[in-house]
C-alpha cells in the first residue's frame, strides 16, 4: 500500500538564497519575503490538493512552511531528517566567489557537473538514496486515496525525484530546481509499472512572475484569478 499522491514542496526564501549563499544544512529562518511567499503557496496548494499527511525536514524554513498549510488543512507537522537539504560541508554559508577563491580546482569540477569530495559534504548519491527512502517509507502506511506532502530542500527534492523516476543522481542532469516555496507532484503507478512514481508536475506555485515572487509582489497586484483563489 502507498499513498496515490506526493507533493514535494520547497521551503520559503531565507536571506541566504537572496544572497546566493550555499545554505546547506545551516538552519537559517524565512525571510520576510520567504513568509509572504509560504503565505501564498499555502493557499494556493490548499486549493488545488487535500493533505492527509505533511512531514517536514527537521530544518526551521522548512518547518515554518509546513506549520502554515498544516493550521490551513488542521494537521499536524511530522518531522524526518531524511529530509534535509544535501550537506555542503565547509561550502556552507558561502557565495560561488568566496568558494571559488578558496577551493578553486574543488569549485571547477563542481561547476563541470562533478561531485567533488569536501569535509563534511554529501554525494548526490547519498542525497538522492535518503530522500528516496524516506518518500517510500513516508508514503507506504498511507492508502492510494491520500495525498502526502513533504517539505524539503532545492537539491535534495531534485536528487530525491531522480531517484525516485529511475534516473542516475549522480549523471542525469535532467531536472531544473525548484523556486523557493514550488512544488512537483509524483502519483503511485499502478501495479509493477517501472519507475513506481510518475512525475505529474514539477516546478509548480502561484501564477505570478518569478521577478514578482522573488521581490515578495503583494498579492493585490497578482492576477486576479489567483488573488481570488486565495482568499480563504
Amino acid at each position: 500500500m502507498s499513498a496515490g499522491t506526493v507533493i514535494l514542496w520547497r521551503h520559503g526564501r531565507t536571506a541566504y538564497n537572496a544572497e546566493a549563499r550555499l545554505q546547506g544544512q545551516i538552519d537559517i529562518p524565512l525571510d520576510d519575503v520567504g513568509t509572504w511567499q509560504v503565505e501564498q503557496a499555502a493557499l494556493d496548494l490548499w486549493r488545488r490538493q487535500s493533505p492527509t499527511r505533511i512531514v517536514a525536514s527537521t530544518l526551521g524554513r522548512a518547518v515554518a512552511t509546513a506549520q502554515r498549510l498544516a493550521d490551513l488543512v488542521g494537521l499536524e507537522v511530522e518531522q524526518d531528517a531524511r529530509l534535509c537539504e544535501r550537506g555542503f560541508g565547509e561550502w556552507e554559508g558561502l557565495s560561488a566567489d568566496e568558494i571559488a577563491g578558496r577551493w578553486p580546482e574543488e569549485f571547477a569540477v563542481w561547476q563541470r557537473g562533478g561531485d567533488p569530495r569536501r569535509t563534511g559534504a554529501e554525494t548526490r548519491a547519498e542525497v538522492a538514496r535518503r530522500v528516496a527512502e524516506a518518500v517510500r517509507d513516508l508514503a507506504a502506511p498511507l492508502d492510494r486515496s491520500d495525498t502526502l506532502v513533504l517539505v524539503s530542500h532545492g537539491a535534495a527534492i531534485s536528487l530525491g525525484l531522480t531517484a525516485l523516476l529511475g534516473l542516475d543522481p549522480v549523471g542525469w542532469r535532467g531536472l531544473v530546481g525548484l523556486h523557493n516555496a514550488h512544488w512537483s507532484v509524483l502519483r503511485a503507478s499502478r501495479g509493477d509499472a517501472v519507475p513506481a512514481w510518475r512525475l505529474e508536475s514539477h516546478n509548480v506555485g502561484p501564477s505570478v512572475s518569478v521577478a514578482d515572487w522573488d521581490a515578495g509582489v503583494p498579492a493585490e497586484s497578482m492576477p486576479s484569478s489567483t488573488a481570488d483563489a486565495m482568499r480563504p
